[in-house]
């Protein structure tokens, strides 16, 4: 959901990848709730992380559902950032795990919205008179 959050709240201006040490395949419901949005993500895939271990990055933006330290580091990234969030795929049923989902996606909306406020990036600079 981050990867395409902040590809959509960016306008494009950031490119976004999204890896895990676990890939899974991307959950429907998560193409659910984002599609609710109009945003489509049915068609990303899961990529492990060492996919992009040799890559360089500004910024290492890491959605953990666990404290900052059980996160991956990544050492050629300018900054790491660590995002704790709950895993909305352990939760049983179709209501609740909607709620949460639902939940989940408009926290990191906010977080990637706040991101881009402060890096300056999608972000209209107010105009000032002479």
């Amino acid at each position: 959901m981050a990867e395409g959050l902040l590809r959509d709240l960016s306008k494009g201006e950031v490119a976004s990848f999204s890896a895990g040490t676990d890939p899974r395949a991307v959950h429907p419901m998560a193409v659910e709730v984002m599609g609710a949005m109009g945003i489509d993500i049915s068609g990303q895939t899961s990529k492990h992380i060492d996919r992009f271990r040799h890559e360089t990055f500004d910024y290492v933006i890491t959605v953990c559902d666990s404290v900052k330290e059980s996160c991956p580091t990544w050492p050629t990234a300018k900054e790491d950032i660590y995002w704790s969030f709950e895993d909305p795929a352990k939760f049983e049923g179709t209501d609740k795990a909607r709620q949460v989902f639902m939940a989940v996606r408009d926290a990191i909306a906010q977080r990637i919205r706040l991101f881009l406020l402060a890096h300056h990036v999608g972000v209209e600079t107010p105009r000032t008179s002479p």
